[in-house]
């Protein structure tokens, strides 16, 4: 089992002037630095992976889908600019060594409603539609995408390992996956390792094993013993990374909800972190 911790714990947004960060998780033992693509411009790709390469260090993309990034938007220009962002991030993940691209592909972070039912099928169409359109440049790249579930506070749309499999069904692509977010999970699921066993080993791509309240994991009330039985069952193969936020901008404190400190510090979050997975799943 690989182990990784995303920016997001010291930074927002990520860029050239955080590479600090890359030699800081390398020293700690990770084995993976998961960079989410809030601004691509903001990063130099090339040097960022001549760093890694020489650190020995794997990256990991993800994404950050604010509101201009939905691709279930009403707004034909919004879902526009989505696609186009999601098949960036296919570019930017095959340019830095990362297997996938990961995150809400199908909306808006914090995009909360009651809608009808005819409303949400028309959103689901639309999101279906854009992303068997993404789905052929990550197969280009070789990129797989990894549809994970929010919670229903972060989202209106697909919660629970059910509404996920729905949609990878309807896009029918070998090229769209799911990831699992164990703190979304664990708000949504009524067993996490039974969610883990429907989604199953072709279709398990990814893992951000997250606490009960996005602390250290280890701290919280995740059955982490049931987990690592279930992936083990499956005979999951992926990597394992802490996705929580230290200091945040006012933007994603508002879209994840965070409004205290999750830990001491970011450092010992992820050192604390790091010797809980190497405990629990070595």
């Amino acid at each position: 089992m690989k182990f990784g911790v995303s920016t997001f714990l010291w930074v927002s947004p990520f860029d050239t002037h955080s590479f600090d960060l890359v030699h800081k998780v390398k020293e700690m033992g990770f084995d993976i630095i998961e960079v989410p693509v809030e601004d691509k411009d903001l990063v130099d790709w090339d040097a960022l992976k001549k760093l890694t390469d020489e650190l020995g260090l794997q990256v990991s993309i993800s994404g950050a889908f604010g509101a201009d990034r939905d691709i279930s938007s009403e707004d034909p220009a919004i879902r526009a600019n989505g696609l186009q962002y999601i098949e960036d991030s296919i570019k930017i993940a095959a340019k830095m060594g990362s297997p996938l691209f990961g995150g809400p592909l199908y909306s808006a972070v914090g995009k909360l409603r009651s809608i009808s039912a005819e409303q949400k099928q028309i959103e689901f169409d639309w999101c279906v539609d854009n992303l068997k359109k993404a789905c052929k440049t990550a197969e280009e790249y070789g990129i797989t995408l990894g549809l994970e579930p929010l919670n229903r506070f972060e989202s209106d749309m697909v919660n629970t390992v059910d509404q996920a499999l729905e949609i990878v069904k309807a896009v029918d692509s070998p090229w769209l996956k799911i990831q699992l977010d164990t703190f979304h999970n664990n708000i949504e699921e009524k067993n996490i390792a039974a969610s883990i066993r429907k989604v199953g080993k072709e279709l398990l791509c990814h893992v951000q094993g997250n606490e009960s309240d996005r602390g250290t994991p280890g701290t919280g009330n995740l059955a982490w013993d049931q987990i690592k039985e279930a992936l083990e069952e499956i005979g999951y193969e992926g990597a394992i990374v802490i996705e929580t936020f230290g200091a945040v901008s006012k933007e994603m404190a508002k879209a994840t909800c965070i409004w205290r400190p999750l830990a001491e510090s970011p450092d010992a979050l992820a050192s604390e972190g790091l010797a809980f997975y190497k405990k629990q799943f070595e």
